[in-house]
């Protein structure tokens, strides 16, 4: 879940993208920010107080294939104190990029692998019903034993064996 500074540094970063007409470069320059920021022996030097704050800023630089702008955003994070925000900053950044897009990210999760036919399928399917694109992801676990669970937005649809049969085993101890 962003904070609400998360979400600010995100909207800031989306409308100056916007206006640029560059939000899938700052797509992919946040989402590589945020693996160099991620990287926890990283992120501990930038978080550091005793290292002055000019050095750890100077650690993220344009050399190192970000745009001017990401920079000034890890910059603004590190002076900031939120280094630790950048996953919820470009988190928040791709939602506002997949909302003006019209866009749905979609995860379906399955006992075994989705063919990619299915996925295909249950993609069309799921935007035929939305009535807006849908970028689907697919996620395998065991557990669920067989069905599929489908998350979008924050709309859970859980027809799982698993759930199933927890549902069953309730019925039967109230009985």
């Amino acid at each position: 879940m962003a904070t609400a500074a998360a979400k600010r540094y995100a909207r800031a970063a989306f409308e100056l993208a916007s206006e640029q007409e560059r939000v899938e470069e700052w797509r992919a320059q946040l989402a590589a920010l945020r693996a160099v920021m991620g990287e926890p022996r990283v992120a501990q030097v930038l978080s550091n107080p005793t290292i002055p704050t000019d050095q750890r800023m100077a650690l993220i630089s344009a050399d190192e294939g970000f745009s001017q702008e990401v920079v000034n955003l890890a910059r603004l994070l590190i002076e900031a104190r939120r280094v630790h925000d950048i996953a919820a900053v470009a988190d928040e950044f791709d939602r506002l990029a997949d909302e003006a897009a019209g866009r749905i990210r979609a995860t379906v999760t399955t006992a075994v692998e989705l063919p990619a036919d299915e996925r295909a399928d249950l993609s069309k399917k799921l935007s035929a019903r939305l009535g807006k694109e849908i970028a689907l992801s697919a996620l395998v676990d065991p557990k669920i034993l067989g069905g599929l669970k489908l998350q979008y937005g924050d709309r859970l649809i859980d027809a799982t064996v698993a759930t199933r049969l927890q549902q069953l085993r309730r019925r039967l101890v109230e009985a």
